[in-house]
């Protein structure tokens, strides 16, 4: 493992690399993982500063900590501060970098990343309370990455119990931005959920018993998978763990992931971890190639 500090195309950062992996968090706003991917290869998160607002809010692009709210997942306060510098330290096995604290309502957003082995990373996305008061809410982890035409993404769904069910919420219409009920960029087999970006704009929430979303680019022999904790009595938005958004024009693919929401009480924290790994890509992404990745 190599850590350093980085000017990372114009922006400060710091970076961790080993001998298959690559990793920079900008440290100028943020935080923000700006670069995953093989060392001196392609970064498969799209990363386009400059390009992409939402009123005073930049998207920028990468991997971003945001907040949901009790029964709302996207509120104005979910893009607060999210542009200004953060502090980071070096730890024994990689980085942790913090934003400041919010003036608003006293909570401090941050991302850790810890070496687990070569290829495999655990990225602990957190919110402190820092204030007197209480504050309600959970953490909603966004992965935005740089589809080609053979992309293809995956969402292991079930739980092989006798009473399996899983939740999917689509929608027609949100804020600003429209989809779709009927939309063939989505299928299910009997296991798995299948996106296949086709350029139009859509979204949908899964309740992902296994936690795991994947993506699967033979073009750049490469399968990025990652995988979350999900607890079924706890609450998640919209009963929803895991997250697919497709933007228009092929222009990124979000792979994010929820929390479970509750209360902090001054000084607690939340902790949303997510197991990153980077392998070869798989003629067939199926769910069982998915799930031994991670034992």
């Amino acid at each position: 493992m190599r850590c350093s500090t980085i000017d990372f195309k114009g922006f400060q950062g710091v970076e961790l690399t080993t001998n298959r992996i690559r990793l920079v968090i900008t440290t100028e706003f943020g935080p923000r993982i700006s670069f995953w991917g093989k060392p001196g290869e392609d970064n498969l998160l799209m990363w386009s500063p400059g390009k992409h607002f939402r009123k005073d809010w930049e998207l920028v692009g990468g991997h971003r900590v945001w907040v949901t709210r009790p029964q709302a997942d996207e509120c104005e306060e979910t893009y607060l501060l999210d542009t200004k510098q953060c502090k980071a330290e070096q730890t024994d096995s990689g980085w942790i970098v913090t934003a400041p604290i919010n003036p608003f309502n006293a909570t401090q957003r941050g991302i850790g990343v810890k070496l687990l082995e070569e290829n495999k990373v655990e990225i602990d996305n957190f919110v402190v309370n820092t204030g007197d008061m209480l504050y309600s809410g959970g953490l909603w982890a966004l992965t935005c990455t740089l589809p080609n035409k053979t992309t293809r993404y995956g969402i292991p769904i079930g739980d092989d119990n006798l009473w399996d069910f899983c939740k999917i919420v689509m929608f027609r219409r949100w804020a600003d931005h429209s989809g779709s009920y009927n939309d063939d960029q989505f299928t299910c087999t009997e296991d798995m959920m299948v996106i296949q970006p086709k350029g139009k704009e859509n979204k949908r929430m899964i309740q992902a018993d296994k936690g795991i979303i994947a993506m699967n680019d033979p073009q750049r022999d490469t399968l990025f998978a990652k995988k979350v904790p999900y607890i079924r009595e706890q609450n998640y938005p919209h009963g929803c763990n895991c997250a697919v958004y497709i933007g228009p024009d092929n222009f990124m693919v979000e792979m994010e992931t929820y929390g479970s929401e509750g209360t902090l009480k001054p000084g607690e924290s939340f902790h949303h971890k997510e197991i990153w790994i980077l392998e070869k890509s798989t003629p067939e992404m199926d769910t069982k190639t998915l799930v031994n990745l991670f034992e």
